[in-house]
C-alpha cells in the first residue's frame, strides 16, 4: 500500500517536530492514529501576559491536498480570544486558503502558502494569543473587551489558564 505525498510529508514533519528540541512548548502527536489529524499541547510560557502558564489542547486536521490547502485548526481546551471562534476554531490569515480575499482584508501573501509548515503555524497562532488581531474578529465580544475593558479581558484570559490545568 502506498502513501499518499501529503501523508509521507506530514510523517516527516511530525518527526521532526518531536525530535527538535527548539521549540519549546510545542507537543504534536497522531489523533486516533491519522497521520492527518494532529493533537497538540501548547505550554504558554510566562511571557505571554494573557494565557502565560496555561496548557492548550487543539487539534491539526490537515485536507488531503495539503500541503497546497492549509489545515484547520481547533482549540479543545476553552480559549477567550479575539480570534478564536467560541466553537474553539483558530482564524489567522495563514490558516486561510491561497485565493484572493473576497472582502480585500487580506492580501495573498499574508495567507496561506506551501512552504508553511505545522511547526510555523503553531509558532503564528502563540504570537497570536499575545497579540491579537482585532479589526477582524472570530470572537466579537473578546475583541469588544480587548479594546474596552482590558482588565475584564485579562480575567477571562486567566479562567481560561486556571481551567486548562484543571484548577477551576
Amino acid at each position: 500500500m502506498s502513501t499518499s505525498p501529503a501523508a509521507g510529508l506530514l510523517a516527516r514533519q511530525l518527526k521532526q517536530m518531536q525530535t527538535d528540541k527548539d521549540i519549546p512548548g510545542i507537543s504534536c502527536g497522531l489523533a486516533d492514529n491519522n497521520i492527518f489529524e494532529w493533537e497538540v499541547m501548547l505550554m504558554i510560557n510566562d511571557e505571554c501576559k494573557f494565557y502565560g502558564g496555561g496548557f492548550f489542547r487543539a487539534r491539526l486536521s490537515f485536507p488531503s491536498e495539503y500541503p497546497h490547502l492549509p489545515p484547520k485548526m481547533k482549540f479543545e481546551t476553552p480559549i477567550f480570544h479575539p480570534n478564536i471562534y467560541p466553537s474553539g476554531e483558530v482564524c489567522i490569515s495563514i490558516l486561510h486558503p491561497p485565493e484572493e480575499d473576497k472582502y480585500g482584508y487580506e492580501s495573498v501573501s499574508e495567507r496561506w502558502s506551501p512552504v508553511q509548515s505545522p511547526e510555523t503555524i503553531l509558532l503564528s497562532v502563540i504570537s497570536m494569543l499575545s497579540g491579537p488581531n482585532d479589526e477582524s474578529p472570530a470572537n466579537v465580544e473578546a475583541a469588544r473587551l480587548w479594546r474596552e475593558d482590558p482588565k475584564e479581558f485579562r480575567r477571562r484570559c486567566r479562567k481560561n489558564v486556571r481551567e486548562s490545568l484543571g484548577d477551576e
